[in-house]
């Protein structure tokens, strides 16, 4: 048993992750754009690296190079760590000539797009995993403290203050019922495996999401400022708008936004201009809309994709800095009032030890 877990734990360090990824593709593209040759780049970069599941991967890479594949097919053969957009741009970089250029737009791209996921994820976790504290916290004090001291409280024989008493009736309550916790979480885990199995009820889930107060708003920024800024990066690459738009439902990760970008590559394959297909699925704010019109109409849409995704990005950064100067003193209050109230309750018949007894 303990040999399994060992070995479960070896294979999750050792697994390649995105922050890996993105280290190599920054570091690929210093490399190639000071001159050095793809495989010995490939090679100084192995033997830097820590990771043996990397450097295996990058032998595999460097010999699939050698022998006379490019490499955009040879990366296109490891999707779970090189996603289409990337492959895309190197074979768009390949076909120009221009593949160091390229590949500093994509460590650029994949260094944007990660510091934007981060921040919403730390927005969203950081208020989890305090309320996920307290509640282990006050379980654990209901459970375990609070029945000692009922028993020591027992033997005094006079009226206990109200709130101990309100403390001790819930901790009775809550060991009595606590299989009840275990039963409203279960559902939660239900709905994401169901959610997983079922696009369409997915779908209910990811638009539910995006209507959310304050979160629904963060939410749906942060993909709009993806979306936008690698249609940016895509159409300085050179590369049309139809393949751009078949790179980009997975950015999204919505099956709601998802759906509108097929709608949009719909629209266009149509005849219709982008600002056109965007307003028809009325995901897109105005702003953007506008802005995209502008674009197209002056020749510069990248350009003007890149202001978006700034604009977007910058809205993000505010809206998660004020989360979080509103949630912390919030939270603490919140905690102080939970766990102080289980203090005070138990050591109110102590203080008034005199008069209790």
């Amino acid at each position: 048993m303990l040999k399994i877990f060992y070995k479960t734990i070896i294979h999750k360090l050792n697994r390649i992750t995105s922050q890996d990824v993105m280290i190599f593709m920054r570091q690929f593209s210093t490399l190639i754009h000071a001159g050095i040759p793809i495989l010995q780049a490939i090679e100084a970069i192995k033997n830097s690296c820590e990771k043996q599941s990397l450097k295996i991967m990058l032998q595999k890479i460097k010999e699939e190079i050698a022998k006379g594949h490019s490499l955009s097919k040879t990366l296109n053969n490891y999707p779970k760590y090189f996603d289409n957009i990337t492959c895309q741009f190197i074979a768009a970089g390949e076909q120009a000539g221009k593949l160091d250029i390229m590949l500093v737009r994509v460590a650029n791209h994949k260094e944007k797009t990660a510091l934007l996921k981060n921040k919403v994820k730390k927005a969203l976790f950081y208020p989890i995993a305090v309320l996920t504290i307290a509640i282990i916290v006050t379980s654990i004090l209901l459970i375990f403290v609070v029945p000692q001291f009922a028993e020591l409280f027992s033997g005094f024989g006079a009226t206990l203050p109200w709130l101990t008493q309100l403390v001790i009736s819930i901790a009775n309550q809550f060991s009595t019922f606590w299989w009840l916790i275990l039963f409203l979480i279960f559902p939660i885990f239900l709905c994401r495996f169901y959610q997983k199995k079922n696009k369409k009820f997915a779908f209910i889930i990811d638009r539910l999401i995006l209507q959310l107060p304050f979160f629904g708003k963060l939410i749906r920024k942060s993909i709009i400022a993806r979306l936008t800024r690698t249609l940016a990066t895509i159409f300085d690459s050179g590369i049309p708008l139809i393949e751009a738009l078949n790179a980009l439902p997975l950015i999204a990760n919505n099956l709601v936004f998802r759906q509108g970008i097929n709608e949009i590559q719909t629209a266009i394959k149509r005849g219709e201009t982008l600002q056109q297909a965007l307003k028809k699925t009325h995901l897109f704010p105005n702003m953007s809309i506008q802005m995209v019109a502008i674009g197209e109409e002056a020749g510069k849409l990248s350009a003007m994709l890149e202001k978006v995704a700034e604009f977007y990005e910058t809205e993000v950064d505010q809206m998660v800095d004020g989360l979080s100067q509103l949630l912390e003193p919030l939270i603490m209050a919140v905690l102080g009032v939970i766990i102080g109230g289980l203090v005070i309750a138990m050591y109110l018949p102590i203080f008034k030890l005199g008069t209790v007894i």
